[in-house]
């Protein structure tokens, strides 16, 4: 086994899973994803550890990882700190404080630092799409993200483990999101471009007809817009492109009248990392499902065609066989579009989109609640009298330090005085105390300033704002703190207390699951109530006496009505958002209180820090 000493010398650090399975050793999807990404990218950044459980002393890495990497091996026991407190992958770099944890977040590093390193590679940078927020969206959010980074792999592996002649209903899940239009930047364009084409192609087939070639308008049809579009992103070399305006009758055509324009790829027409993500899971998938039903694949027509287009992008083949990975070759039937079969058609509406709104004001569902004994109640605040002294504090530990202006940082010091009187008074020396949605650090920074005797972890799925609380931390010199880059489920280490400021919509929700589940009390302000729906995690209300007295619809009302506090509101109908945002938050602590704790919601001091100026603490008891 490699000691941790190992890999401290080195820049950055990439450590994936192995699993055993029988006694075999495996490789699970994500990290065979990761293997992929990294060949196609011919990347070698990193230096790349495999993770064994400590019962495993050696393994054979013959065939196991691609014939490009060399792969240390190391026990689970040997890991820094603080990977062991994250799932894998992930990757840090070589100060041991700074973690890139989860699928998607490794991915889009890996992707970012091969191009850093060499340029010429617009072909890398292009797997991130447009604007560069392919699979950014978090998965607790994101429906697709969710789809791609946790759902197919999860439901490909159990598969694997039991094979069985039933398509999964993530697949064909995936197989109807490929027969959905496609929506890119400019679509209107390439959609005229196709009807243009239509219409040529149509002109062409009626003089073939009354010449009596017929049979060779096939043989003759060009390749599709899309096609050629996808084509175009895919060459390394930039060639100017020559688009010649469309005839006066296709410009006057209205939007509504154009076709819709269908995949080539799995977000739409172009080669982006979902397919890099989706490859490695189909495949596997595919070559499972021959061996003990073939017939069916030909009933995932769009997937099947998906998979034969991926596999003839440029340096595809090339990685696969670095991966050992042998494409499957189809026999051609008919191409029109199948419809999934009726053995295996389910319903794929997840839990997480939202019922349609309840209409008409909060009041009758107010009036409801409180016919029942439920008001909207603010526990005393537990140390309202207790500031920091900021002005004795260096400046990287201020708010302003953000880059914010006056008023706003006055505001946000009032409300870091909140939070941090109450996870003052809790924390005890050694601690870990985690700053959830962190952002810029406004938090986690101060407490790990003030808390020298505690550990801080901040948790943020924005790189951007994640780096620029390294930065004022490296100012600041801490050695209490980590960063790290991921989704909330990503972390799985101990800890003792959990805060978040502004947490939006269901973020709250999470990092109070998240709370109860590591047994840790919590310190929370929400934020973004409106945007608080359904998610596959979530449901709501949450507590049992909500439920009892209110449908998804009343709630979903209150939680609209409570983003309505701003300042420049009437006094009348701030009180009616105010209220609402209490009984939501109420909601939320008796939840909590079914799981043992004790929790309350109380009102920052003064209220004029933020429209949002609720806290919400626990403990369990």
């Amino acid at each position: 086994m490699k000691d941790s000493e190992s890999f401290k010398n080195t820049e950055e650090q990439l450590f994936l899973a192995i699993d055993f399975h029988h006694e075999d050793t495996v490789l699970p999807l994500h990290t065979s994803i990761v293997l992929f990404l990294m060949s196609y990218c011919d990347c070698k950044l990193y230096k790349t550890f495999a993770v064994v459980p400590e019962d495993k002393h050696s393994i054979s890495k013959e065939g196991l990882f691609p014939r490009s990497l060399d792969v240390s091996i190391i026990s689970r026991k040997d890991l820094p700190a603080i990977v062991q407190s994250c799932r894998l992958p992930a990757v840090i770099e070589g100060s041991g404080v700074f973690c890139r944890a989860g699928l998607a977040v490794v991915l889009r590093h890996i992707i970012q630092n091969t191009y850093i390193a060499d340029p010429s590679r617009k072909d890398v940078l292009e797997l991130l799409g447009f604007k560069k927020t392919c699979l950014k969206a978090c998965a607790e959010v994101s429906q697709w993200t969710r789809l791609c980074e946790i759902s197919i792999p999860l439901a490909v592996e159990n598969f694997l483990k039991d094979p069985s002649a039933t398509i999964p209903a993530e697949v064909v899940q995936l197989e109807r999101k490929l027969g959905e239009p496609v929506r890119v930047h400019n679509d209107d364009k390439i959609r005229r471009q196709k009807m243009q084409q239509q219409m040529k192609s149509n002109e062409t087939g009626k003089r073939n007809e009354v010449r009596g070639e017929t049979s060779q308008i096939n043989l003759q049809t060009p390749p599709s817009v899309e096609l050629t579009a996808a084509l175009s992103k895919l060459s390394v070399q930039d060639v100017p492109s020559k688009t010649a305006r469309e005839p006066a009758h296709i410009r006057k055509v209205k939007i509504s009248d154009l076709p819709s324009l269908e995949h080539v790829f799995a977000e739409g027409l172009y080669f982006t990392l979902s397919d890099v993500v989706l490859l490695p899971c189909i495949h596997h998938y595919l070559v499972a499902l021959q061996k003990i039903s073939p017939e069916k694949i030909y009933g995932l027509p769009l997937i099947k065609g998906w998979y034969e287009r991926v596999r003839q992008v440029q340096g595809v083949q090339t990685a696969a066989a670095d991966c050992n990975i042998v494409f499957l070759h189809f026999l051609h039937v008919d191409s029109q579009h199948q419809e999934p079969s009726a053995s295996f058609k389910i319903d794929t509406e997840e839990k997480g989109i939202p019922e349609s709104h309840f209409l008409g004001g909060p009041r009758p569902t107010m009036t409801k609640l409180k016919d029942h004994g439920v008001d909207a109640f603010f526990s005393p605040h537990p140390c309202p009298a207790q500031t920091i002294d900021w002005g004795s504090l260096p400046a990287a530990v201020c708010p302003a330090e953000g880059k914010m202006s006056s008023d706003r940082a006055l505001r946000k010091q009032q409300q870091l005085n909140n939070l941090l009187s109450v996870v003052t008074n809790m924390a005890k020396p050694g601690d870990t105390i985690v700053d959830f949605c962190s952002g810029g650090g406004h938090v986690g920074i101060v407490l790990a300033y003030m808390l020298r005797s505690c550990q801080i972890v901040l948790i943020e799925n924005k790189e951007e704002s994640l780096m620029r609380a390294r930065d004022r931390s490296n100012e600041l010199g801490l050695t209490n703190i980590w960063f790290v880059q991921a989704n909330l489920d990503y972390f799985t280490g101990e800890f003792n207390i959990g805060v978040a400021l502004h947490a939006c919509g269901v973020a709250t929700d999470m990092v109070i699951e998240h709370c109860i589940i590591a047994g840790a009390a919590f310190v929370i302000c929400p934020c973004c109530y409106g945007f608080i729906q359904n998610t596959v995690k979530a449901t709501f209300p949450r507590s049992c006496r909500f439920q009892k007295v209110l449908s998804n619809k009343e709630h979903m009302m209150l939680c609209r009505f409570a983003d309505q506090t701003a300042v420049q509101l009437p006094p009348e109908r701030r009180l009616i958002g105010k209220n609402c945002m209490g009984l939501v938050d109420l909601d939320r602590a008796w939840a909590a209180e079914q799981y043992g704790y004790k929790a309350q919601v109380i009102s920052m001091e003064p209220e004029s820090c933020s429209p949002k100026n609720n806290l919400i603490v626990g403990c369990p008891t």
